[in-house]
């Protein structure tokens, strides 16, 4: 890859301020390999429900405007999540719908994406893992599953996510992303 940063968006599905997946986040972002920047989007909760009515140019609210433009303007995403009800957190869900407008140009189209879950089952977030990457990849990203990451806190060593052994996980599914920006530039 070139000596250019590549720029990722981290997104945020939890809306609890001591959410473990936005301390997931950043860790990413704290711990991002050389030559990577990695931008923690947390406030998927302030924006509307998604309605065609409201998504008209020039009158959109503003969280609306700023994630497009963040999402955009990055080369690749990274989703942080967690399971509500064996399924993705309303708030991320909206943020996808109004990633995927407009119709075959959203800000997700052909983005390179990466989802990461703490979960307390035993599967990790599994299945938030997967509806995330159906969901993106139909809004038009490129759900990279071989990036994902799925880890169950109650079997979080004793330094939880900040332990090296996590934190090396962390770094290689961004690390994986990161090989998929350079794949698709």
């Amino acid at each position: 890859m070139s000596d250019r940063t590549v720029e990722l968006v981290a997104l945020v599905g939890s809306l609890r301020a001591a959410s473990v997946n936005r301390q997931l986040a950043q860790v990413a972002a704290d711990n991002a390999p050389a030559g990577v920047d990695i931008t923690v989007v947390d406030d998927l909760g302030s924006l509307p429900f998604y309605s065609e009515d409201i998504d008209v140019e020039g009158a959109l609210h503003d969280g609306v405007v700023a994630l497009r433009e963040s999402v955009a303007k990055a080369d690749g995403v990274l989703i942080a999540t967690p399971e509500y009800n064996g399924t993705i957190p309303a708030a991320l869900k909206n943020a996808i719908d109004w990633l995927s407008r407009p119709y075959g140009a959203g800000a997700l189209g052909g983005k390179p994406v990466a989802v990461l879950s703490a979960g307390l089952g035993q599967y990790g977030g599994q299945w938030t893992r997967e509806d995330t990457r159906k969901s993106v990849g139909i809004a038009g990203a490129r759900a990279i599953e071989e990036a994902d990451l799925g880890l169950q806190i109650p079997a979080l060593p004793e330094g939880g996510l900040t332990d090296p052994t996590i934190v090396a996980k962390v770094v290689a599914s961004v690390a994986r992303l990161v090989d998929e920006v350079a794949i698709s530039a």
